[in-house]
């Protein structure tokens, strides 16, 4: 629902937590010199945004960091924070989203936290084909949250507003709009400074990084990765677990079980084809390894995001 900026509150009430987890608010807006907003408690939902254009600045405890075009900066709930317009910036346009994170993202948030719960990702330049996708992707969850289940869903089309902010109340649009905050997860993450593959990644290491992130579930082997790149299989290891840190089917095993763990979240699958379909041939092994990873067995982590 488009609404406009008249009325809106630039700082948010001392006790305000900002919206429930089970809730997923998305909106975009391009804020002039003096909005902020500031929240003592944090919020009890974690908040991404991604800078469109303009500067920002994004407090969590004691961790600050500036946000320009392009970066996706994440606070994870329960930590004071506060952001808003850089100083000196003429503005900040931003998409941002309020909700529960899924459990799977947080292999891929861990490794750019700077401390207090503050996530940043500074992907490539502007105008690349991971921003066209990120905008579009935003666009997308502005309008599933939008959606009422009837009819066609909304186009996504650019608001045409200063301020757009949807909620999305039943369970397929939240779905929807979880997805593709996820694609900005995934983009944000593959194209980040810091985890780029540079130069110092061997591309042999890189190329079967690659085969296993496109495909955990295929019956991939030491040896059978090991002839894509043409080195031996005792060589690749040795390599594979030095650069990487640890060994290639440590890697791949979590692979699988961040696989498994996105089918739980979105799909109806029975634990067992989850299981076959993420690469575990046994589904005893599969719920051992599952429960061991996420704390909890893989029918019961599924009834806790559904019901989360």
């Amino acid at each position: 629902m488009p609404v406009t900026a008249d009325g809106l509150p630039e700082t948010a009430a001392s006790g305000d937590p900002g919206p429930p987890p089970g809730l997923v608010v998305v909106g975009r807006y391009d804020e002039l010199p003096g909005y902020a907003v500031q929240r003592p408690r944090g919020a009890d939902s974690w908040l991404f945004t991604w800078t469109v254009g303009g500067r920002g600045t994004l407090r969590q405890g004691r961790t600050e960091t500036g946000a320009g075009a392009g970066d996706l900066v994440v606070l994870a709930p329960g930590t004071a924070h506060r952001y808003g317009v850089r100083q000196g910036a003429d503005h900040w346009e931003f998409w941002w989203a309020h909700c529960g994170a899924r459990p799977a993202w947080s292999a891929w948030l861990g490794p750019h936290e700077r401390g207090d719960g503050l996530y940043v990702f500074s992907p490539g330049p502007a105008g690349d084909g991971p921003h066209v996708r990120i905008e579009a992707a935003f666009r997308r969850m502005l309008a599933d949250a939008r959606w009422t289940g009837t009819g066609t869903p909304p186009d996504t089309a650019p608001p045409d507003n200063r301020v757009a902010v949807a909620v999305a109340h039943g369970t397929t649009a939240r779905e929807l709009a979880l997805g593709a905050l996820e694609e900005v997860v995934l983009l944000t993450a593959g194209t980040a400074h810091g985890t780029r593959p540079g130069s110092d990644v061997d591309p042999r290491v890189r190329r079967a990084q690659e085969l296993i992130a496109a495909d955990p579930g295929a019956p991939h082997t030491v040896r059978s990765l090991a002839d894509e790149v043409a080195l031996s299989p005792s060589r690749f290891a040795h390599l594979f677990t030095r650069q990487s840190g640890r060994s290639p089917m440590r890697a791949l095993r979590e692979a699988r079980l961040q696989h498994a763990a996105r089918l739980l979240e979105s799909t109806d699958l029975s634990v067992e084809r989850v299981a076959a379909a993420s690469g575990f041939a046994s589904p005893f092994h599969f719920n051992r390894v599952f429960r061991d990873r996420y704390g909890t067995p893989p029918g019961a982590y599924r009834a806790a995001v559904l019901n989360g």
